[in-house]
C-alpha cells in the first residue's frame, strides 16, 4: 500500500473500523469525541468532502496518514503504511444516522373555547361569513406559538388537529387531516367537497342567504380537504357516496385535485367550480372579489345548479349558492 492508496480511504470508514462513531453531523462535517484523548463534548471533526480531519481541542489535523501518526505514536511512514494496510480488511463503507433532537411543538398550552372573541367575529364578517354558522362549525383557540400568546379561529379535522386562522395568521395544529362532516340519520348519497373551511363556510352562508326558508344544509355530507395535498386521504371517504360534487379553487391545484377525484370515481363526480368562474374560490365569490376586475353581468347572473340559484332578471337578486 502506498500513500496514494491510503489517501483514497475515507477517514470516517477507517475510524469506524477502529470502533469510533460520530456523535452528530453538520453539513459535510462528522463530529466525534476525539480518538486521541478523553473528552465529553465532540471537538474532532471529519470533513467528508475533503477527507480531512481536525481536532479542535488538540489543534491538529490533516489526512489519514497524519491521523495514523497520532493514533500509533510514530513518524515512520513505512510503519504507518503497514498498520493502515493491516486494518484495511476491516474497513467497510458505512453511513450514519443520528437521533433527531426532539423539538418543542410550535403550538403549546392549547385552550379550546366557544367562538366569541369580537376580533375573530369581525374577521369572519370581513370575509362575508354568517356568524351563527361559524359559531356552530368552528372553535376559538388560545395558544402560545414560539413563546408568544395568540388566539385564532380553529376548524377541527378528523384526527384531533385544527386549521387555524385569524387576520394575521394561517396555519394548522397537527395532525393535519381532512374534515368529514356526516349528517345524522340515514346515510346521505351525496357529498360536497371543498378545499378549505372558509369555502365550506361560504357555501353554508350563500345557501342561508339565497334559500333562507329551506337551505337544506343537511341534505348532503361534506368533505373539507384542508389542503389539496390531502386528496388521497379523502378518496376512501368519498367511496361512500353515489354523487360527489367538487367545489374546489379555480387554480391549477384545484383543477388537478378535481381531476384526481374524477379519475378515481368517474361518473359519480361533478365539477361545480364553473359556478364561480372568474373568482379564485367560493369565498371570493361570496365577497365579490373577482380574479379579473371585469363586471361581467353574465357571470354574476349565472344559474347555480348545485347551490339552488335560479336565473333572475338583472334588476333582481338571484337566489345564489
Amino acid at each position: 500500500m502506498n500513500i496514494e492508496d491510503v489517501k483514497q480511504i475515507p477517514i470516517a470508514d477507517y475510524l469506524h473500523s477502529l470502533g469510533y462513531s460520530p456523535v452528530k453531523q453538520q453539513g459535510n462535517g462528522l463530529w466525534y469525541k476525539s480518538p486521541l484523548r478523553e473528552e465529553h463534548e465532540p471537538s474532532f471533526k471529519v470533513n467528508t468532502d475533503r477527507n480531512l480531519w481536525y481536532d479542535f481541542g488538540a489543534g491538529k489535523g490533516g489526512n489519514l496518514i497524519a491521523l495514523a501518526k497520532e493514533l500509533y505514536c510514530s513518524d515512520s511512514l513505512p510503519y504507518l503504511l503497514n498498520r493502515i494496510a493491516e486494518q484495511t480488511p476491516h474497513i467497510r463503507p458505512v453511513s450514519f444516522s443520528f437521533p433527531q433532537r426532539r423539538k418543542e411543538p410550535s403550538f403549546q398550552h392549547l385552550e379550546v373555547r366557544d367562538l366569541t372573541h369580537p376580533a375573530l367575529l369581525r374577521y369572519l364578517q370581513g370575509r362575508g361569513i354568517n356568524i351563527e354558522l361559524a359559531k356552530r362549525e368552528c372553535k376559538e383557540l388560545h395558544f402560545t406559538n414560539n413563546g408568544r400568546p395568540f388566539f385564532a379561529i380553529g376548524f377541527p379535522n378528523m384526527t384531533g388537529g385544527y386549521e387555524v386562522r385569524n387576520s394575521f395568521f394561517k396555519g394548522c395544529i397537527a395532525p393535519k387531516d381532512i374534515t368529514h362532516i356526516r349528517q345524522q340519520g340515514e346515510p346521505r348519497e351525496k357529498c360536497l367537497v371543498f378545499e378549505g373551511f372558509m369555502d365550506y363556510l361560504s357555501f353554508l352562508t350563500l345557501r342561508m342567504r339565497n334559500c333562507p326558508t329551506m337551505p337544506d344544509l343537511d341534505r348532503q355530507d361534506y368533505v373539507i380537504l384542508n389542503s389539496t395535498a390531502n386528496v388521497s386521504k379523502a378518496l376512501n371517504v368519498m367511496s361512500l357516496y353515489e354523487r360527489i360534487h367538487c367545489m374546489l379553487d379555480n387554480d391549477k391545484a384545484g383543477y388537478e385535485a378535481t381531476r384526481d377525484i374524477e379519475l378515481e370515481y368517474s361518473y359519480r363526480v361533478r365539477d361545480f367550480s364553473h359556478n364561480y368562474r372568474g373568482y379564485s374560490d367560493l369565498n371570493d365569490y361570496l365577497c365579490g372579489r373577482k380574479q379579473e376586475q371585469k363586471n361581467e353581468a353574465s357571470q354574476v347572473q349565472e344559474t347555480k345548479q348545485e347551490t339552488g340559484q335560479r336565473a333572475a332578471p338583472r334588476q333582481k337578486r338571484g337566489r345564489g349558492i
